[in-house]
Parts: C-alpha cells; sequence; structure tokens
C-alpha cells in the first residue's frame, strides 16, 4: 500500500475503506448497530488497514471490535474519527474532551490516528475554539493527526490563520461529478492535503463509458480509473463496498499509468 507523509510526518494510507454503512442492519446507514463485522474482516484480509468512521455513523465500537478481533497489530492500522460540529459535541472543551474520551474507548485503543471536525458551521469563533481543543489532544498523544472535513478554502484558512497545529487533511467532496479541484489545490498549497469520501459517486452514465474506454487499454474499470486518477494527484481516497471482490479492486489500482492525455480528459469531466 502506498503511504503519503502528511505535514507532521506522519503517514496514512492513500487508500482506505468507508464504513458508515458497515455494522448496521441490512448495512443501511440509518439502520441499528448489529455488530456484524464481515466487511471488515473481508477488507483486512484484502490488505486494507486504513479505516474512516466518525460519531455521527454510530459504528466506531464496530470498527474497533473488528481491529481487535483481527491478528494485525493496532499499531497497523490507521483509524480515523470524525466530531461533529454540533453544540452538544463542541460547546466547551469538557465536552470535547468527553467526545474524544468516548471515541476512545469505542475503538478500544488509547490514540486515534486522524480526528476530523466533521463539517464547518456559522460561527468561526465557535471553530477556532474546538480546533484549540483537538490541538491539546495533539500534544498529549491521544490524537495522532488532527484536521477537518468538508471545509472550504475560506473556512480552511479560517483554520490555518489560528492553528498552532495545522491541519493534515482536509475531508471533501471529490468524485468525477464534481472534483473539487479548487479546494484540492488550495490544500495543497498549504500541505493540507485532500481525502476524497465516496470518491466513486457522482458518475454519470456518459462518463462512465469515457472511463471505461480509457480503462480498457489497461484492463481496468471506470471504477479503478478514477481511483488511480486521484492516488496520482496525492488525493487521499475512501472507496466503500460491502463486496469483498470489490474490495480488492478497489486496491488493484498501482499497476498502471495513465498518459497525460487521459489525465486531462478525467480533469475536464
Amino acid at each position: 500500500m502506498n503511504l503519503i507523509t502528511l505535514n507532521n510526518n506522519k503517514q496514512i494510507p492513500i487508500i482506505g475503506s468507508g464504513t458508515n454503512t458497515f455494522g448496521k442492519v441490512n448495512n443501511d446507514y440509518s439502520e441499528d448497530i448489529n455488530f456484524d463485522t464481515t466487511e471488515l474482516q473481508s477488507a483486512i484480509t484484502n490488505g486494507y488497514r486504513h479505516f474512516d468512521t466518525a460519531i455521527s455513523y454510530r459504528n466506531e465500537a464496530v470498527i474497533g471490535k473488528a481491529i481487535t478481533e483481527s491478528d494485525v497489530p493496532r499499531e497497523e492500522f490507521f483509524i480515523t474519527s470524525k466530531l461533529p460540529g454540533k453544540p452538544e459535541y463542541t460547546k466547551d472543551e469538557a465536552t470535547i474532551d468527553e467526545a474524544v474520551k468516548n471515541s476512545l474507548e469505542a475503538f478500544q485503543t488509547d490514540y486515534i490516528d486522524l480526528y476530523l471536525i466533521h463539517h464547518p458551521w456559522d460561527n468561526d469563533e465557535e471553530m477556532v475554539a474546538t480546533w484549540k481543543v483537538l490541538e491539546k489532544h495533539v500534544k498529549a498523544g491521544t490524537l495522532k493527526s488532527i484536521g477537518v472535513s468538508n471545509f472550504s478554502k475560506d473556512q480552511l484558512q479560517l483554520i490555518l490563520d489560528n492553528a498552532t497545529i495545522k491541519p493534515t487533511v482536509n475531508q471533501i467532496k471529490s468524485h468525477p461529478g464534481e472534483w473539487n479541484h479548487d479546494v484540492i489545490e488550495f490544500g495543497r498549497e498549504h500541505e493540507v492535503f485532500a481525502e476524497a469520501w465516496s470518491p466513486l459517486s457522482g458518475v454519470s452514465d456518459a462518463n462512465r463509458v469515457r472511463l471505461n474506454a480509457i480503462g480498457e487499454k489497461y484492463g481496468k474499470s471506470w471504477a479503478q480509473v478514477v481511483l488511480n486518477f486521484q492516488i496520482d494527484r496525492e488525493v487521499i481516497v475512501i472507496p466503500k463496498s460491502h463486496n469483498f471482490d470489490r474490495q480488492k479492486s478497489n486496491l488493484e489500482v498501482f499497476d498502471f499509468e495513465l498518459t497525460e492525455e487521459e489525465k486531462q480528459e478525467i480533469y475536464n469531466l
């Protein structure tokens, strides 16, 4: 697995797995947690070590259970979770501390590799105050890296202007329907890596035909072409699948190189 070195010298696997429907009845985001770790265990067997979840997904403990039950040492995993930008999680330092503590307990670990503010909200002062508390946890070692999610250029600039510890990642929407090139490039200028959630969504039928045509040359699917394009420009990707074979194919994207013309065509989708 290829690794990206973040601006704090920590490393993150450039491909991870989304998990927002894992460990839930009928693999439905809104359904109850059933603690089924089947898809997590198959991902681990396939070689995934990077798992992305969030407090709002309600399944941190499912990821913790799967990691604990695996034969893989904790230090080989990279776990990401996210703090909701809601008063019940961010109203003061004690509330944020409690959220971090609960995440640690759910994961059955004493540190989390990456903790993100899940989304911005309309109060700059509160967002900066929240960031300062997360910085405290980095200094304590309970959070190894911190970042943001769904932040615009201006919102990311706000954190950069007020940070003692720079965000390492901005997890954003980035797929063939909406690449978010400007936000990606802005982050790159400030050493903040973009991470694409749901990187295989937003693909129109017409774009799928074009991507499949490119992939045919390499014996690859449209999805593998999209992932290759993103990782080539050092965008971290977290595709999600409950299927063993699709999980495997999402990792088989390092053995071909798109031409500059193909990259430009994909860039312009």
